[in-house]
């Protein structure tokens, strides 16, 4: 699994001009599952994500997390993280799970986030969409299940 993070102010996910979810302050997830994740996958990172701390505290220091700002969530499908690169000069995405598994894990960790805070908004699957955000510093994490050990 790989979340591309952004640290926001706030954002929104768009479908034919018609917002579909819209958040304040908090995460920007864009999410992408293989064939190879699972749904302990899927818990273990967005149990991660959920308690990382990179919110400032009263001294400057990223010591705060997502629950402990009252932060919120936007959470996006996005297949196009497990993109090859590799060979010529058009990405292949055979990386990425297939379309009915993909959004089963998608659906799933969504469900994970409620579990963490109150309000936790998100994209449509498979969707056309327009995701627009203001990144807070700009912090942006990439997480990795394979990279962090996560299996």
């Amino acid at each position: 699994m790989r979340v591309v993070l952004q640290r926001v102010t706030e954002a929104s996910v768009s479908i034919d001009g018609a917002v579909v979810g819209a958040i304040g302050r908090g995460f920007l997830l864009l999410v992408g599952a293989s064939d190879e994740d699972t749904m302990e996958i899927a818990d273990r990172m967005t149990d991660k994500i959920c308690r990382l701390r990179i919110f400032a505290d009263e001294n400057g220091k990223t010591n705060l997390s997502l629950a402990d700002v009252g932060g919120e969530l936007l959470v996006v499908s996005q297949f196009t993280l497990y993109a090859d690169c590799r060979k010529g000069n058009r990405p292949g995405f055979t990386g990425a799970g297939s379309p009915d598994w993909a959004n089963r894990v998608y659906e799933h960790m969504i469900e994970r986030c409620r579990g963490y805070v109150g309000r936790v908004e998100h994209g449509v699957f498979g969707a056309d969409m327009e995701v627009k955000l203001v990144n807070d510093g700009p912090f942006t994490l990439v997480l990795d299940s394979k990279e962090l050990g996560i299996r």
